[in-house]
């Protein structure tokens, strides 16, 4: 929207709301591909960083649209929306899917070209974080769920927050969401780091 960057402002200004924006492409039928959607994207991210408020980003595209998803949306914003908001974090949310579940092929390519940057140690990615929120489910194959605990370790245990997701509708009660995540083949270890993850911007 026009007014979407003085928004951003009023809010950096509005000690309730500084702390960082929560950004929905699927939603705002955001599309990475299309210059002019990218162009003002590059601008939220930059002003974002410069009133130093974090991102927590939904970057599935929209699914009921069919819109394209996968590994050329992931390079674009590898290429050009971290590299607009250097200094605070960025948070991939739903491990780049949405949920409940994680059996979405297009996501599953949107993620990996993310975690396969951060275990490169890929610089633009110093700031990204990921969350599992309604990714692990019992609705996920075997192989969903080995893919997706092998994107964990990819992204960083340091780097990946839990969480549950609202429990409204199909989304798994905060009890079942925790039993689903702690099924994954993950070391305990690993879990319990999770676990205690804190988002920067809650510290």
């Amino acid at each position: 929207k026009d007014y979407a960057l003085a928004e951003i402002s009023r809010c950096a200004a509005d000690p309730q709301l500084k702390l960082g924006l929560k950004l929905h492409f699927g939603n705002s039928r955001v599309q990475l591909e299309k210059p002019e959607h990218l162009a003002r994207l590059v601008e939220v991210f930059a002003l974002a960083n410069r009133h130093r408020m974090a991102l927590a980003v939904h970057t599935r595209a929209s699914i009921s649209q069919q819109h394209p998803y996968g590994a050329a949306q992931a390079r674009l914003f590898i290429d050009k929306l971290l590299p607009a908001a250097p200094n605070v974090p960025v948070q991939v949310a739903h491990m780049g899917g949405s949920g409940p579940g994680f059996e979405d092929a297009p996501a599953h390519a949107f993620i990996r070209v993310l975690t396969q940057a951060r275990a490169a140690g890929d610089r633009r990615t110093r700031n990204l974080w990921f969350d599992v929120a309604s990714t692990a489910h019992p609705s996920n194959s075997p192989g969903t769920s080995r893919l997706l605990a092998l994107l964990v370790r990819e992204a960083g245990i340091d780097r990946v927050l839990y969480g549950s997701d609202s429990a409204l509708g199909e989304n798994l009660r905060p009890r079942e969401a925790w039993a689903a995540f702690t099924a994954l083949p993950l070391e305990q270890d690993e879990i319990r780091r999770i676990g205690r993850n804190v988002a920067p911007y809650l510290r």
